[in-house]
């Protein structure tokens, strides 16, 4: 039975994040720029609000931009994921695992009383696996 470990010891603490009022072409900028596949979506307060993902944001550009003719892509708002499943920093990381396996989630966004405090996805997950399996090798 593998050991205990808490999200706190391996979610990345200051995950990139936009604001819902964001253009999308802000926040594709911003998963070119960081080479990531989504972001949080905060109010001024840094309140979870959402999760807009990469293809949330090559949809929203197709469709307006490509295949409407519109201008711009619209806002984080209009297209970003208002239902997120999220996750405390003491909740266990093999139940996370297990659960965004289940729902097919690339990422979990980490909150303390709705706040976003980090961000757990794939990648440190397997991070957390391998010094389990591999304590003694590098990175």
């Amino acid at each position: 039975m593998p050991r205990s470990v808490e999200l706190r010891n391996y979610m990345v603490k200051h995950p990139v994040t936009v604001r819902p009022e964001d253009t999308i072409f802000q926040a594709s900028r911003k998963i070119l720029d960081f080479k990531i596949s989504g972001l949080c979506v905060v109010d001024e307060n840094n309140n979870l609000v959402g999760v807009l993902s990469e293809l949330d944001c090559l949809r929203a550009i197709v469709k307006r931009v490509y295949e409407n003719g519109e201008e711009d892509a619209g806002t984080v708002a209009d297209v970003m994921a208002h239902h997120v499943e999220v996750n405390h920093p003491h909740d266990q990381i093999i139940n996370v695992a297990s659960s965004m396996l289940d729902h097919k989630h690339r990422r979990r966004p980490v909150v303390i009383d709705g706040k976003l405090v980090g961000q757990i996805t794939c990648r440190q997950i397997l991070k957390a696996i391998k010094d389990f399996a591999y304590p003694s090798q590098p990175a």
